[in-house]
């Protein structure tokens, strides 16, 4: 049987990340976050409806999204729903979809703006967090480099299809 679970949202924390730590030292953050909706009604009155989910970070971006994130910031989450049931004090089942997060993108510009990709199969980083964009000079090639570039560059015909 094939199956998939995949969720990609877009929206703002409403609360600080928490960290904290399993047993055996794998850190562990969580937070909410609020991604809105906007619809407009038969009548051309426009709505705008708010959904909230509790996320789950796991690993070395768990320490990142605690370090970084704070309430209020937007943020991109991808990940996969999670089913939780418990009972509680008085006895009655509760339950609940949380969303535990594989792929976090910073939003919001600034000097702390990273994104980092977590692999649970690996149980890393799969790659290094970006440094800000605002602080990345410029490559450009020397300018008595750039004839040399155009020489050895094969001609396009006028019908090639640049893909």
């Amino acid at each position: 049987m094939a199956s998939f679970n995949k969720v990609i949202l877009l929206g703002n924390l409403t609360r600080d990340p928490e960290r904290s730590y399993t047993p055996k030292g794998t850190a562990m953050t969580k937070f909410g976050l609020a991604v809105n909706y906007v619809y407009t009604t038969e009548a051309g009155e426009k709505k705008e409806e708010a959904n909230f989910f509790d996320i789950v970070v796991w690993g070395r971006q768990a320490e990142t999204a605690a370090q970084y994130l704070s309430k209020g910031r937007p943020v991109l989450i991808e990940g996969r729903l999670r089913y939780e049931s418990w009972q509680n004090d008085k006895g009655e089942k509760r339950s609940k979809i949380g969303i535990v997060a594989e792929k976090i993108q910073f939003l919001g510009g600034g000097q702390r703006a990273q994104s980092t990709e977590f692999t649970e199969e690996a149980g890393e980083n799969s790659g290094a967090a970006a440094a800000p964009r605002a602080s990345r000079p410029a490559q450009r090639p020397p300018a008595e480099a750039a004839p040399e570039a155009e020489a050895e560059a094969p001609a396009k015909e006028k019908d090639d299809i640049p893909f």
